[in-house]
């Protein structure tokens, strides 16, 4: 067992020093990161920070005469990342526990965010009681609270830090990972208006044998789910909620990104891709919707959440993206049109009803989708159980065609 101890020894080395010796005691290997810039060291790391600097393409040395502290936090977050993602694929790093304030945390999760999920990551941090998704993202990284700030040792910062070493002993001896029993793994998206049609999909997929991980479409969720994908966990997925596109073509506040819809597809796995509530774009309250959409068609989903329609020429635009996109797969690739709406009020009669805007939604796909993707037209509602029925056959059909390659 092996855990990668990073902070900056100038600034923090007595605290490093007193985690690195409860962990020795506990059994536990430690290598020390100095991501230290200006001042010596309190005592010789592991990896100094000529090598961090180093493995972020410039030097300590041009880093030092710069005396730019911004410049010097991104090239020691940028080297740490480096540094772990090596020694972790070497198998020397069983788990990373960093020490900082707001440079230490930047440089710490950036080294922890570079690793796959399931690697024991712990931040022990004087920003974890606020806004931390910056630190976060989408990995799975504690953050523990430091209380006083993190200098010296004193009666509260020794508590926090023998709290966090001790965490970090029990999660690297008792590490979870796969297992026999494991069954593989289907991603699926989902959003309250596509939810029938994914429960019942799933349903089906679990009932086939395979264990079914429902990721909320609310950007960090579709964020998460590429993330999950690229570490190379999920063996298909089930994408039939793809909102998070129209939030980022429009200006909506569930983006996940301009990369949506690409970790499958750059992964060659099988994937079954819908058009999942994207006759919505997502605002919070009414007087935070900006001013240049005034006039458009609005539903109040609650009183935090206000949905907008999206138009013919939005759905247009998403329509290209998503063929586009399912084109350029690797792997098998199928894509699946509900010709009678894309979510629980895009129903004949319903607030969001538009057959127009659909319609453009349909027609640019199928005129843009490579001939090498299937396209599945069905004459049903999303949440129609035939169409849930349907989009995890197809799933099923093109898992196990992978697999008897």
């Amino acid at each position: 067992m092996a855990v990668l101890l990073i902070g900056t020894l100038d600034t923090k080395g007595t605290e490093l020093g007193f985690v690195r010796d409860l962990l020795g005691e506990a059994g536990v290997r430690t290598l020390v990161m100095d991501a230290g810039v200006l001042g010596e060291p309190a005592f010789e790391p592991d990896i100094d920070r000529v090598q961090v600097f180093a493995a972020a393409a410039t030097s300590w040395d041009a880093v030092r005469r710069g005396g730019d502290r911004g410049r010097a936090v991104s090239a020691a977050a940028q080297g740490a990342a480096s540094i772990a993602r090596r020694l972790h694929g070497e198998g020397r790093v069983d788990g990373v526990l960093a020490i900082g304030g707001s440079a230490g945390t930047i440089i710490g999760t950036s080294a922890m965010r570079a690793l796959p999920f399931g690697v024991p990551k712990l931040m022990v941090s004087t920003l974890a009681s606020g806004q931390t998704r910056p630190y976060v993202g989408v990995r799975d990284i504690a953050m523990l609270y430091s209380v006083v700030d993190i200098a010296g040792l004193n009666r509260v910062s020794r508590t926090v830090l023998t709290n966090a070493a001790r965490a970090m002993a029990g999660m690297v001896a008792a590490p979870v990972g796969p297992c026999a029993a494991d069954l593989p793994i289907v991603a699926a998206t989902m959003f309250g208006v596509t939810t029938p049609c994914v429960e019942a999909s799933r349903r089906d997929l679990e009932a086939a044998g395979y264990e079914v991980l429902v990721f909320h479409a609310t950007g960090s969720g579709g964020q998460a789910m590429e993330s999950l994908v690229t570490d190379g966990i999920v063996c298909g997925v089930l994408d039939i909620t793809t909102t998070e596109l129209a939030d980022e073509l429009v200006g909506g506040v569930l983006s996940a990104g301009p990369d949506r819809l690409t970790a499958a597809a750059l992964q060659a796995i099988p994937q079954v891709i819908s058009l999942g509530a994207l006759d919505m774009v997502n605002f919070g309250p009414p007087e935070t919707v900006p001013e240049r959409f005034r006039g458009r068609r609005f539903y109040a989903h609650n009183p935090a959440v206000t949905l907008m329609r999206t138009t013919p020429e939005e759905n247009d635009r998403l329509g290209l993206e998503i063929a586009q996109k399912a084109s350029a797969a690797k792997g098998p690739t199928a894509v699946l049109l509900p010709l009678r709406g894309v979510s629980a009020i895009d129903t004949d009669g319903g607030p969001f009803w538009w057959p127009e805007a659909d319609r453009a939604l349909f027609e640019r796909i199928r005129g843009e989708l490579s001939s090498r993707v299937e396209l599945i037209e069905l004459d049903l509602h999303i949440n129609d159980p035939a169409f849930a029925r349907a989009a995890a056959t197809k799933m099923l059909e093109l898992l196990r065609a992978a697999q008897r390659r």
